[in-house]
């Protein structure tokens, strides 16, 4: 990838730039809530689109904007429990 110049541009910059651009630790719960949240923010972001939901769903602009904005803080639920995996070693 380069920028409108024509330099390159490393990995660790468009992660920087990027912050959904993800990274080798990334878990699939963090990918699916950066996916939604990108598609959330698009949705709002656009009015047409915002609109289009609006109609269909038979609802105010307003309140879909704002169910929209509300499931983007957990767009796919709580986070998962994470299993603490510390091995005890055998005491001597």
């Amino acid at each position: 990838m380069s920028t409108s110049g024509g330099a390159a541009i490393s990995s660790e910059q468009l992660k920087a730039r990027y912050i959904g651009t993800g990274h080798a630790d990334m878990t699939k719960y963090e990918w699916a809530t950066n996916q939604h949240r990108d598609t959330m923010a698009s949705h709002v972001g656009h009015y047409d689109q915002l609109s289009y939901y609006a109609v269909a769903q038979n609802e105010s602009v307003g309140r879909v904007r704002a169910r929209m904005l509300e499931k983007m803080l957990e767009p796919c639920g709580p986070p998962p429990t994470r299993k603490k995996q510390q091995e005890q070693s055998p005491s001597s």
